[in-house]
């Protein structure tokens, strides 16, 4: 059985590596489930998921986006969305109408209520990632962040 040790709550398995980077890439998949932990659990407590959020999230940045275009910065299919997206819009927690100059085109956008709850689940995320650049200083934040704009550029 492999040992387990606890970080902020969660558990850490001391798996075999296999691979030089494979110790990053537990590291990656520890800390991308540290950093979502609690924005998931709010999410969950209003039956939202991490889907859910990266809808939000986008939207929020980018008011009356096109279904397409949103499609394109999240990188997954019509199908994919469809579920997420019209949970989103019975909920009432985006609008979408049609676009003026393309009536085709369905152009999306956060009410009030899907603007708190975008915010309040990326200010759980913020959280912790500002707990951890004050912990490692300006050098480690630089570091992380060049290392997570490589890593971002190979899409």
């Amino acid at each position: 059985m492999p040992k387990t040790s606890q970080a902020a709550g969660l558990h850490r398995a001391s798996l075999k590596k296999l691979h030089d980077l494979d110790a990053a890439l537990e590291l990656m998949y520890y800390g991308w489930r540290g950093m979502t932990l609690e924005a998931d659990e709010y999410l969950a407590k209003l039956g939202l998921s991490r889907p859910h959020h990266r809808i939000l999230y986008v939207v929020a940045r980018r008011p009356d986006i096109a279904i397409g275009s949103l499609l394109e910065i999240l990188g997954i299919s019509k199908q994919a969305l469809n579920r997420p997206l019209n949970l989103l819009l019975e909920r009432k927690l985006l609008t979408s109408k049609r676009s003026p100059e393309q009536h085709r085109s369905k152009l999306l956008r956060l009410t009030d209520a899907g603007q708190r709850i975008e915010k309040n689940a990326s200010d759980h995320e913020r959280k912790v990632l500002r707990a951890a650049f004050d912990r490692v200083g300006e050098p480690g934040a630089a570091a992380w962040m060049a290392v997570m704009e490589t890593i971002a550029d190979n899409n």
